[in-house]
């Protein structure tokens, strides 16, 4: 029962505000835990990220959106020690929607950790510092999030401005905000000396990807120059990597309809192209120099491949006699048709990423994420308020009076087990000393009686004080002068009469303060539906008079006056449970008196018992047999 009762004080305190521990700045009156997990708990990594841009993806289901600045502008990101301000970029806030996309800049994520950070808000007077050149590390030479502008090119978040030069298609729905929809038009990206390369250099392209259509062959990513081709695409759903001719070996296909997040590394011998995180395919060349113009969604237009290097559409221009230079180029340009479907979250770094950031990524930027955790919102005093926290506070005062009832009631309770569990456990102890004491007394009845520590060591047993009615009964008899070597039947059941007073009284004892139990089991929940339909007509009482009867009006009341009839429950549950044990372990000790009463009561009749009498115990003493033999 102690255990039974720790456990549920843990549970409240779990359930009741935690206590906030350092905080960064006063000005900012709420805090919010996000935990980055790469234990077997979150998402298992095996290799060190790094320096990482993490998604924080805010919605209703973690996140209030009360008390923020407009557009998030009072967001800040800060470390466990409460000191080191990280950089973030909010991508996209709309507190109508109920949904925030965030890019924060985790210095270093290690494997096999749970890392906290803190999201601070609730300063109106908190100037933006949202800044995608901060929160991507030098090393991304482009990153889209497709968040402008629906007329606009997209635009480069990072600190190398590498804006797009044209707008292929209309802007839909993505994995991460907003998205680009492909429809036969290339997406150009500047010929700029941050996304230049040099041969055998370094390079990660990476990009979310719904393939609408897998039919032939369909460029994504496409980059020529003087002889030199580079091109990421998909061959009857197939995804594959060609360098100047030569084709990596088919891999796994990609799913139609499917967002997918693929990817393109290159370490200066090796070109590998991951598909959700896993790598697919590879192709075992250098990466060529370039430095023109990228086209994203179709082949670069007005460049055609050489003939030395396009494979079968190579061999087709060699082969077809009496046709101009121009005819020959036109058939290898038509072997790639355009990328048909979505893009989204199009990045390209100046380094090879470690496939553990590229399967990060695949994971983490997903609406599933396990790599990301959110914990409950903390106020500047140190009391969350969350969820909890706003549904209290739409408590209305009649309710709070129910509640507080209830409160009560379960403090009374909950005292009254832990007593009374204590009580009958030091009962059963002192029993099971007295049993061990009194099987070794046989026919003397008197032996423990004469012990001058035992009413000390046994004041807790009930046994130990029915033995000592019994005794002092028989004492009181012999000091008066009355012969207790023969005792009379009635003599025998004038004990055991008082041994029965005293174990009503016993029985009595321990059943006192259930009936406590008893009314917090009854009356709880009906206490706590009394609080629920008062606060429901409260509810609808303000919704009448003020005229609004939408969900986000009533809903707030609705789930703070059924609060009141959960509190009922709380209080009834465990005292039930409680009631129940306290009841079994009295019957218990109820029984372990009443067969006492009787053995020793069958003992004092064979010890000293005058003769067999109706009503007695059939056990008789042999000297008494005897005399009746002889008679």
């Amino acid at each position: 029962m102690q255990r039974l009762m720790l456990f549920m004080m843990i549970g409240l305190g779990l359930v009741l505000p935690a206590t906030a521990s350092a905080w960064w700045q006063d000005d900012w009156r709420y805090r919010k835990q996000i935990s980055i997990d790469t234990t077997p708990q979150g998402m298992p990594l095996s290799q060190s990220l790094g320096r990482t841009p993490m998604l924080v993806r805010l919605h209703t289901g973690n996140f209030t959106f009360d008390g923020i600045g407009e557009k998030g502008a009072d967001i800040r990101f800060v470390a466990a020690d409460d000191q080191t301000v990280l950089n973030h970029q909010v991508e996209s806030f709309d507190p109508l929607m109920g949904i925030a996309l965030i890019w924060v800049d985790v210095p270093q994520v290690e494997p096999g950790q749970r890392q906290d950070i803190w999201l601070y808000y609730g300063n109106q007077a908190a100037p933006a510092t949202s800044n995608g050149q901060l929160a991507f590390d030098p090393d991304y030479t482009l990153v889209y999030h497709f968040d402008g502008a629906a007329s606009a090119p997209p635009r480069d978040t990072t600190a190398y401005g590498n804006h797009a030069q044209t707008v292929p298609g209309t802007f839909i729905d993505g994995v991460v905000g907003r998205s680009m929809l492909f429809a036969g038009q290339p997406l150009m990206l500047p010929a700029s000396p941050s996304l230049a390369t040099g041969p055998g250099s370094t390079f990660t392209f990476s990009a979310w990807l719904r393939a609408d259509q897998l039919d032939g062959e369909r460029v994504i990513l496409a980059r020529r120059e003087a002889g030199n081709s580079l091109l990421v695409g998909v061959s009857q759903g197939v995804p594959f990597i060609e360098v100047n001719g030569q084709r990596s070996q088919p891999g796994l296909p990609i799913s139609q309809g499917q967002w997918q997040h693929l990817a393109l590394t290159a370490d200066g011998s090796l070109l590998s192209l991951f598909v959700n995180g896993r790598e697919a395919t590879s192709l075992a060349s250098a990466l060529p120099g370039f430095s023109s113009a990228i086209a994203i969604g179709a082949d670069v237009p007005g460049m055609h491949s050489t003939a030395q290097g396009e494979g079968q559409g190579a061999a087709a221009a060699e082969d077809a006699s009496g046709q101009d230079e121009a005819q020959a180029s036109s058939m290898v340009a038509s072997r790639y048709q355009p990328f048909i479907g979505a893009v989204d979250e199009l990045r390209f770094s100046k380094v090879a990423r470690p496939a553990a950031l590229i399967l990060a990524d695949a994971s983490a930027q997903g609406s599933e994420s396990k790599l990301v955790a959110y914990g409950v919102d903390e106020e500047q005093s140190g009391f969350g308020f969350g969820s909890l926290g706003f549904l209290l506070k739409a408590v209305p005062v009649d309710a709070w009076v129910i509640i507080a009832v209830l409160v009560g009631m379960m403090f009374q309770s909950w005292i009254i087990m832990i007593r009374k569990s204590r009580s009958v456990a030091r009962v059963s102890h002192s029993n099971e000393i007295f049993r061990e004491l009194f099987e070794r007394v046989g026919t003397r009845l008197e032996l423990l009686a004469d012990d001058p520590h035992l009413p000390q060591r046994l004041e807790d047993s009930p046994l130990w004080r029915l033995y000592s009615v019994a005794v002092r009964e028989i004492r009181t008899r012999r000091e008066q002068g009355a012969d207790t070597t023969a005792i009379s039947g009635a003599t025998i059941e004038a004990i055991r009469a008082s041994m029965d007073g005293v174990r009503t009284r016993e029985l009595q004892a321990l059943g006192s303060k259930l009936s406590t139990l008893s009314n917090a089991i009854a009356g709880g929940p009906y206490i706590g539906l009394l609080g629920t339909v008062l606060g429901i007509m409260v509810v609808f009482l303000g919704t009448a008079m003020a005229g609004d009867v939408n969900i986000n009006a009533i809903a707030p009341g609705m789930a703070a006056a059924l609060l009141a009839t959960a509190m009922g429950l709380f209080v009834a549950i465990p005292a039930l449970f409680g009631y129940n044990r306290l009841v079994t372990r009295n019957k218990e000790v109820g029984a372990d008196m009443r067969i006492f009463v009787d053995e020793f009561i069958t003992r004092l009749a064979e010890v000293h018992g005058e003769d067999q009498t109706p009503g007695l115990p059939p056990r008789l003493d042999a000297r008494v047999e005897a005399k009746h033999a002889t008679v």
